[in-house]
């Protein structure tokens, strides 16, 4: 017979999935010239304008958005190695 703290790590388990996800997303930007010169500091800006929801130095013109569901054996080590700790940290709480 199951113990009930194994029971909720596995209802746990399958609640969490890796996804390969992909996002395109055409807009207007006013900002500063010099923000948009290091690739991770555009997309910390980007990410923080979306974010923060319609404003008036933002237009979205196009975004389209996929994700897909993977095999867990698809994922990089990374990946699989931080969903490892997840669940781990889940049974431990338990």
């Amino acid at each position: 017979m199951m113990k009930p703290s194994s029971l909720k790590s596995q209802a746990t388990q399958s609640d969490i999935g890796v996804y390969n996800c992909e996002l395109h997303i055409k807009f207007t930007l006013i900002e500063e010239k010099d923000a948009l010169s290091e690739r991770d500091r555009l997309l910390e800006i980007l990410l923080e304008a979306l974010s923060c929801g319609t404003d008036d130095f933002l237009e979205h013109t196009e975004v389209n958005v996929r994700a897909h569901e993977i095999p867990e054996v698809e994922a990089s080590a990374t990946v699989r190695r931080q969903l490892i700790r997840l669940r781990n940290s889940d049974s431990l709480a338990s």
